[in-house]
């Protein structure tokens, strides 16, 4: 009875899923998943804007410093939250309604035991852990008050990482979307609150962020109780056996890992940087928020598309998988260069919006550029990644999603602060991005070129 309920609240979903035009399939999960990056952005950009109007850079630097230890937080999530979405995705293909119950409360409860191990562990490290950051005398208190509340505030946090990825596997993103859309519109209302009207700086900061991810999460738990028939948060439903566990994480690997060695990269970043004073960092802080915009807005529409691909993997429709990918790419790529333009041409008035501060401007112009011009070649990385993610092929993912993150990009980090400084380290992941997409596209073409034939061989 479970299973002809589930099917039938779904069912318009998956007709979606395996016969629905194109532009259909981009209406209904590419600009949900766009909006919800975008919110995302937005998110991230709210702590940042409202500190950077108390024109103090060290308090900009240090929630700079911080971000690496919410990316891991996140890359957490990510793990548990995309695998999970991608397993549920490939189960939805072959009608395995009980697995998706079974993969839907162990990516939840493992959510919910991930961030308070995660908070167990930070608070009592937190001085040295502010040490490992790059946090000198100027910035180490600010990046401790940030990061005490987001560690209190964890398992929240994970759970509204996990939650909305789960929710978008049967293609539910609008609901995925205005989760994160609460969360957004009330973080913006609470910064100025709590940072200006409260006095409390950077902690008025953080502590926005953990309540209005508190506020998204109730939605999250409303739409299960009402709207989500195929998922499940009971604690019954979890399983621990192979088939569930071995498949969400090898699924979720890829992207955490890029995730959280992206937070191992930007740590590294962070300390040479440094030795350019708090000036270069903030600078950089807000030159990246801004190149966010595109990135994400990139990674949204292939991400969308991932139940889409991973559906009609499942289902063996080569031919309509073809299309989606050679489709999405060039979506990607347009929607890439055209806002890496537009962002250029108004880098001056974006970066005045944040701080107005002449040394930083100056900085984060340079900073700007540099994450605006590789605008093109997003797409093809992201496809790429997202086409392994989507079919199953974890390790080939993992490599491709680990180019970008560190093994490529560390040494190029290295290499270019040694022979060009500051600008070596700022122009140092435009590099490494060009690099990374061309190995990656082409390694995701020769596997995909081998799917076909085994197809035609069968």
């Amino acid at each position: 009875m479970q299973k002809k309920t589930s099917s039938s609240s779904s069912s318009a979903n998956e007709a979606m899923l395996r016969s629905g035009s194109f532009p259909q399939l981009a209406r209904k999960l590419c600009v949900p998943a766009v909006l919800i990056m975008l919110v995302m952005v937005i998110y991230h950009m709210a702590d940042v804007f409202f500190i950077g109007q108390t024109g103090d850079a060290g308090k900009v630097a240090a929630v700079t410093l911080a971000s690496p230890m919410f990316s891991v937080l996140s890359g957490l999530g990510v793990l548990l939250g995309n695998g999970g979405c991608t397993a549920i995705s490939l189960a939805l293909g072959k009608g395995d309604y009980g697995k998706i119950r079974n993969i839907s409360a162990f990516a939840v409860w493992g959510a919910v035991l991930t961030g308070i191990l995660f908070a167990v562990i930070v608070l009592p490290l937190m001085n040295p852990i502010c040490s490992l950051l790059g946090a000198n005398a100027d910035t180490r208190d600010f990046t401790a008050e940030y990061l005490r509340v987001i560690a209190v505030g964890a398992p929240v946090i994970m759970l509204t990482n996990v939650l909305p990825a789960l929710i978008r596997a049967d293609g539910s993103t609008t609901d995925s979307m205005i989760g994160n859309l609460l969360g957004t519109v009330l973080n913006i209302a609470l910064d100025p609150l709590l940072i200006f009207t409260f006095n409390m700086g950077v902690t008025g900061a953080a502590l926005a962020t953990v309540i209005a991810n508190a506020v998204s999460l109730c939605y999250y738990v409303y739409f299960l109780r009402a709207k989500g028939k195929i998922y499940s948060a009971s604690p019954r439903d979890i399983s621990l056996k192979k088939d569930v566990v071995r498949t969400v994480i090898s699924l979720g690997l890829p992207m955490s890992c890029a995730t959280v060695l992206s937070s191992v990269s930007g740590t590294v970043a962070n300390n040479l940087m440094m030795q350019y004073g708090a000036v270069a960092v903030a600078g950089q802080s807000v030159a990246a928020r801004i190149g966010q915009l595109v990135s994400m807005t990139v990674m949204g529409v292939c991400m969308g598309m991932q139940p889409a691909i991973s559906f009609n993997y499942s289902a063996k429709n080569k031919q309509r998988l073809t299309e989606i990918l050679i489709k999405t790419t060039a979506l990607a790529v347009i929607l890439g260069t055209a806002l890496s333009a537009l962002c250029l041409i108004f880098r001056d008035p974006l970066l005045n919006a944040f701080l107005d501060d002449p040394a930083v401007l100056e900085i984060g112009r340079v900073c700007l550029l540099a994450a605006l011009v590789i605008g093109p070649f997003l797409g093809f990385y992201q496809i790429s990644t997202t086409y392994l993610q989507a079919s199953g092929k974890s390790r080939q993912a993992v490599i491709v999603s680990l180019l970008e993150k560190g093994i490529v990009y560390i040494p190029v980090l290295f290499l270019m602060s040694s022979l060009f400084g500051m600008y070596g380290i700022i122009f140092a992941a435009t590099v490494t991005t060009v690099l990374s997409a061309v190995a990656a596209l082409a390694f995701c073409y020769k596997d995909f070129r081998k799917e076909l034939r085994d197809a035609n061989e069968d």
